[in-house]
This record gives C-alpha cells, sequence and structure tokens, in this order.
C-alpha cells in the first residue's frame, strides 16, 4: 500500500469522528510526542527555546506539552475539516468574528484584500468559513504526501479557488485582485532564499516571503490576518480577525515584510500553545550565519 493510499484512509477513518472524540485521540497522540523523544518533539522545543529565551525552562516545558498535545488535535481534525459537509464544519464557527465588519465591506465595495491565515490554531477551518462567504482565492504549497487532490477539494468545496505556489498561480492571484477578490495565504512558511527577505521574527531573522509584499505595493489592497482559536473539548472554533496597516503602507520589501512578521508574532502571542512550533521555520539563514536545527 503506498504512502498517498495509507494517508487518505487515515484521514477517510478520522472524518468518521465526532469532533470531540478525533481531539481527545489527536491529544492522546500529541502528549505521547511530548513523552517519547522524536524529531517533532525537538524541532518544537528549539523553536520555543529560541522565540521564548526569557522563559524558565519548566514553563517552556508545560508549553512545549501543551503545543504537541494542540499539534495532534491538528492532526486528527483534518478529517473531518477536509471531508465534512459544509454545513457541519461551518457549524462549528463559535460566536461572531470581531472585525469582520472591515473585511465584508471590502468585499461589498469589490476592492480586494490579502487574509493572511498563519500556522495558529485551525487554519483550514478559517479558510472553510470565510471562502464560505466571500470570493476567496486560496494559495497553497503543493505537498510531498500525495495528497493535493483530496485537499484541494477539501479547501475548495465551499467556494474557494484554490491555486498552487507557481507561475500560473501568482498570475491567478493578481487577476482575482484586480477583480475586486480576496486571497488567502500562508504567510509564515520558510520560502528559502528565492523570493524573500531576512525580518524580525521574535526577534530572529527570519526568511519571509515577499508576495504579499509584492502584491500589495503593486495594488495597495489592505492586508486582514486571521485565525481559528481550536477550543477545549472539541467544542469548536473562536474565529478572530486583525487589520495589518503597516503592510499595506510600508514603501520597500524590507518595511512590509517585517510589518508582516510582527503581525503574525503578535497573534502568536496570544496563544503559543496552537502555533505549528513543529515547522523547522528559522532553517534558512542569513549568510555566515550557523544553522540553528
Amino acid at each position: 500500500m503506498n504512502r498517498r493510499v495509507l494517508l487518505t484512509g487515515l484521514l477517510r477513518l478520522t472524518a468518521r469522528l465526532s469532533l470531540p472524540v478525533a481531539h481527545a485521540g489527536g491529544a492522546a497522540l500529541g502528549w505521547l510526542s511530548w513523552r517519547i523523544p522524536n524529531p517533532m518533539r525537538r524541532v518544537a522545543a528549539r523553536n520555543l527555546a529560541l522565540a521564548f529565551p526569557e522563559m524558565a525552562a519548566s514553563a517552556r516545558d508545560r508549553l512545549l506539552r501543551d503545543n504537541l498535545v494542540e499539534t495532534g488535535k491538528l492532526v486528527l481534525e483534518l478529517g473531518p475539516l477536509w471531508l465534512w459537509p459544509g454545513a457541519r464544519v461551518l457549524a462549528l464557527a463559535q460566536g461572531s468574528v470581531v472585525g469582520e465588519e472591515a473585511l465584508a465591506e471590502v468585499a461589498r465595495r469589490k476592492r480586494g484584500a490579502i487574509l493572511l491565515t498563519p500556522h495558529l490554531g485551525a487554519w483550514e477551518m478559517a479558510g472553510l468559513y470565510y471562502s464560505s462567504r466571500y470570493p476567496l482565492a486560496i494559495l497553497y504549497r503543493p505537498s510531498r504526501l500525495g495528497l493535493d487532490p483530496l485537499s484541494v477539494r477539501g479547501r475548495g468545496r465551499l467556494g474557494g479557488q484554490v491555486v498552487a505556489t507557481d507561475a500560473r498561480g501568482v498570475r491567478a492571484l493578481l487577476t482575482a485582485l484586480r477583480h475586486g477578490e480576496i486571497l488567502g495565504i500562508l504567510p509564515d512558511q520558510d520560502p528559502g532564499p528565492e523570493s524573500s527577505v531576512f525580518a524580525p521574527f521574535f526577534g530572529i531573522a527570519a526568511s519571509t516571503m515577499t508576495l504579499v509584499s509584492r502584491l500589495v505595493l503593486k495594488t495597495g489592497v489592505p492586508v486582514f490576518l486571521t485565525w481559528a482559536e481550536r477550543l477545549p473539548r472539541g467544542r469548536g472554533y473562536a474565529l478572530h480577525l486583525r487589520v495589518l496597516p503597516e503592510v499595506t503602507t510600508a514603501t520597500t520589501l524590507e518595511t512590509s515584510a517585517a510589518a508582516l512578521n510582527r503581525g503574525v508574532e503578535a497573534a502568536v502571542r496570544t496563544l503559543p500553545t496552537q502555533y505549528l512550533w513543529i515547522y523547522k521555520r528559522f532553517k534558512t539563514r542569513p549568510p555566515g550565519e550557523s544553522k540553528l536545527y
């Protein structure tokens, strides 16, 4: 059995679970990953040490435990979020989204906007929520796990247009902006030395994508940041939305990228347990700097 078939089968299996059961199972897996040494735990521990050097070691270990528990929930909620009927997924959004009026007004006037969804909380839930309400073009990086057909269908089934991070996809994004649509972009991946600048993130020079800043400098559209906070005991998600005016008003790629990272960092500091610390965010280093992992 190849990897794609196995992973697809696991996603379909977890989609048969209720969200409380999926999150309970994910929490157990995450707790085991904290107790048993493994590469995922090592990367998360390293990132937390880099991001929170002032924190006591015992407090950082508690944060590491809680974060790996949330990461386990993240894994097991993918099946439900990608495969459940749309109405069932949208029913998981708890309460109103503070600040959504500004995004709704931009959409009504067809001005175009960029909606940043960092790896915080349940970003798949955030994408589904907004794509059900606004014309949304969602950018994704093709995976090596063979799950792209399933993920593209899952992410786009409530109305979003899902485009890959290639030249055709970037052209589609620019066209969507010019038509007054909203772009959904994950802003905190390490793009490597190409198409990036170094900007501070938790006080560390981080390779930061320039795509958002280039689009903003070209079009002047407003930039929003959103995340879906995972609520305890599988009760659903609370969505948060902020405007990042400094990304739009910046006049250079460097200042725009720095403003973007400040916005993401401020959001992460409100919910550090639910950030994807297992990702090697600081893998690419400036010339002459030693590796951090």
